[in-house]
């Protein structure tokens, strides 16, 4: 499932509609994820306007009519280099069902790719044998979104959730909103290290080409699921961003997994984000009364 929390109405897009959180669920033929289970996060305090989660956003380019110009050059940085500061989401959600009433609403969903980010590849993930075997054997209750662990990139690109860009000419800084995970690519020209220790969100250098900064990530986890049908990424992984600001409300967001463990070949996903303008970051904690594994669990037999 895609886990979520009530957005402020103070939340708008580029369209400068104001939309609300959505916890989106993933295609039920699949048969691996439990109908209308969703993260408990619904029990969280209300928002109030000490989260400022309607508090205007500085410096966004008008119209003669006062409304955003999302158009608009993108900013830049004391080098003349773009900008990629702000607040971002998917561009591209799931669409609504109206048979069934999944994905409607006033709402963010996450992007289809969420669900299986090869979708618009022919022919889907080039998978080894292992992998496709490996994702047979996986469910939705061993995700480690689902059991409140990381999300480890790049599935925070596609979730119904805020990523916050700060961005200075030697650090790129993500803040996740959710369970206030960070992620921290350096652009100071250092090398990526040559024996590090695994982790959720691997280790991160970039440089520019142009206006576009490619970001060259290593060092991940053996056991990682990049989407929620269970694609898996390896240690042996590399991926590489490209990013780009060509207006002020877009950033293109270009992914490449070169993962010989899983793949038979490196693939490429696209998953572009929109600006969200006159919001914040909210505290979303999964641990907290966290409910949707227990329900996922096989029932024990009768007695």
């Amino acid at each position: 499932m895609l886990n979520c929390h009530p957005r402020n109405p103070g939340l708008t897009s580029m369209t400068g509609k104001p939309r609300n959180m959505h916890c989106s669920q993933a295609d039920p033929a699949r048969g691996w994820m439990a109908r209308g289970i969703a993260i408990a996060l619904l029990v969280a305090p209300a928002l109030g306007f000490g989260q400022w989660v309607r508090y205007p956003t500085a410096g966004v380019p008008k119209k003669a009519d006062g409304t955003p110009d999302l158009t608009a050059p993108a900013p830049r940085l004391t080098d003349g280099k773009p900008d990629f500061s702000g607040i971002w989401h998917t561009a591209v959600i799931n669409k609504c069902v109206p048979a069934t009433g999944q994905f409607c609403g006033a709402e963010i969903g996450g992007s289809p790719l969420a669900l299986n980010i090869g979708q618009d590849l022919r022919g889907g993930l080039p998978l080894q044998p292992r992998a496709a075997e490996l994702m047979k054997q996986r469910f939705s209750k061993d995700d480690p979104h689902v059991r409140c662990l990381p999300d480890n990139p790049p599935r925070t690109w596609g979730m119904p959730h805020l990523t916050k860009i700060v961005h200075t000419p030697q650090l790129l800084l993500l803040l996740y909103e959710v369970n206030a995970m960070y992620r921290q690519i350096f652009i100071d020209g250092r090398p990526l290290p040559e024996d590090p220790n695994p982790s959720w969100n691997g280790y991160s250098t970039a440089a520019w080409e142009g206006d576009v900064l490619v970001i060259r990530t290593k060092g991940f986890r053996d056991d990682l699921w990049i989407d929620m049908s269970g694609a898996p990424m390896t240690g042996a992984a590399t991926m590489t961003e490209r990013l780009r600001r060509p207006d002020y409300g877009t950033l293109q967001v270009e992914i490449t997994v070169d993962d010989p463990a899983m793949y038979k070949q490196p693939w490429t996903a696209t998953l572009n984000q929109e600006i969200m303008l006159n919001t914040e970051l909210i505290d979303e904690i999964c641990l907290e009364n966290e409910k949707s594994w227990s329900h996922m669990e096989a029932p024990r037999p009768a007695r």
